[in-house]
């Protein structure tokens, strides 16, 4: 818990900051807007969060894209010229959803302060929703920074849908119901250095130096191209039938992460790449079919670390693979768990014509090796002929032309 307070203690720094501008409980003599900055307080936005400010935000909001500069950044995107919503550290109590104007604009900046639902907000929306009105990219370049959302265990935190590289760093989601964010379609959403549980559908985003403290499922992905770099997961545990990162698409790159009691899901995984991870308290990561397929495949360079003696497998499959292609899962170590790989190396001693493999409690793949080879030491020095006459169920069987005392080594690939 020791970086989560830390966390919560420098936002409230942020938040604590006063400017040299008039007290913020006297919004009758508050300004709405000085310069290209505006505040939710002019508009009557009750910063103790007494009263409800919703309307007065949404005001302030509607005055915002009103500020075009007559430019635009991507087709159909209004470049609102930097404009900043300031919320002055105010904690504002939320009662409908504020959604952005539905014309869509780009180049804008929200930050400083706390939105908290009220007990009248619907449970099945979000404090923040970014939607609009006709297909296509009407939002790009909106920022939060140094936000608290509190969904009050009514809804979610933010909704963006089809918009384009929406930034959210800094930022604070808990007792949240549904999503913290929650990204559908659009492209390149960045979140970063904040706490939250979070879902991202949409495609090439980047999720980094994000700590995942709630939630069910801490990271959903069902977007192309997205990268999960340096987060802490220790949502839901596993044994309790959460899940840290669940990946439902191809594209995916998941490095340096840390999963704390919690594991990773890859259903049908394609050209998903798991590396320098850390697994923690009987975290796995479990390979989940759908539609019974597997193609590039990388599990490699991670540690898992168990304390439970149970001596769980760190990759486990749930359900059957029908076509496994290009997947590599080697090169990790373990302490408590039991290791898994799609390559394995052993060796057997004994004095006879019969030498019997097992590699099925190394091995990923039920009664699949694709590729084996074997190599014969005779203790005696004797030439004899060794071959391989069976492979089944991940069971190598190795028989000579004569009885002899020797070891046999066998390298097999799935």
């Amino acid at each position: 818990m020791t970086k989560l307070t830390e966390y919560q203690d420098r936002i409230q720094e942020r938040l604590a900051i006063t400017p040299s501008l008039p007290p913020l409980s006297s919004s009758s003599h508050f300004p709405k807007i000085m310069g290209k900055v505006i505040y939710p307080i002019g508009y009557g936005a009750d910063p103790t969060g007494r009263q409800d400010s919703s309307d007065a935000i949404l005001e302030a909001l509607d005055d915002a894209f009103k500020l075009q500069t007559g430019l635009h950044m991507m087709p159909h995107v209004a470049d609102l010229g930097g404009i900043v919503i300031d919320l002055q550290g105010g904690h504002y109590k939320i009662g409908k959803p504020i959604r952005f104007p539905s014309s869509g604009g780009g180049n804008l900046v929200v930050k400083g302060g706390t939105f908290r639902a009220s007990n009248m907000f619907p449970g099945n929306r979000h404090l923040i929703e970014i939607v609009p009105q006709h297909s296509g990219i009407f939002f790009e370049d909106v920022t939060f920074r140094d936000i608290l959302f509190d969904s009050s265990f009514r809804g979610g935190g933010i909704l963006v849908i089809n918009s384009a590289r929406i930034r959210i760093t800094d930022c604070y989601f808990l007792h949240f119901t549904t999503q913290g964010i929650n990204v559908k379609g659009g492209h390149e959403t960045y979140i970063s250095n904040s706490f939250l549980g979070q879902h991202s559908t949409s495609t090439d985003n980047a999720i980094t130096a994000v700590v995942i403290f709630s939630a069910g499922i801490g990271i959903s992905l069902s977007g192309e191209a997205n990268m999960v770099t340096g987060v802490h997961c220790y949502n839901k545990a596993t044994w309790f039938g959460g899940i840290g990162i669940l990946v439902k698409s191809h594209l995916t790159r998941i490095d340096n992460c840390y999963l704390d009691y919690t594991g990773i899901v890859i259903e049908d995984p394609a050209h998903v790449h798991v590396t320098n991870g850390l697994f923690i308290g009987d975290a796995d990561i479990v390979l989940r079919s759908v539609h019974g397929k597997i193609s590039g495949l990388n599990i490699v360079n991670n540690m898992f670390s168990s304390t439970s003696r149970k001596n769980f497998p760190i990759v486990k499959v749930r359900g059957k693979f029908h076509e496994v292609d290009q997947v590599v899962i080697d090169q990790n170590n373990v302490s408590g768990m039991t290791l898994k790989s799609t390559t394995g190396k052993l060796k057997v001693s004994g004095n006879g014509t019969r030498w019997v493999v097992d590699f099925s409690h190394v091995l990923v793949f039920p009664n699949r090796i694709n590729y084996y080879q074997h190599s014969f030491l005779v203790r005696s020095g004797q030439i004899v002929a060794s071959t391989v006459t069976k492979v089944s169920n991940n069971v190598v069987v190795v028989e000579t032309d004569r009885a002899v005392a020797g070891t046999v080594s066998v390298i097999v690939h799935q």
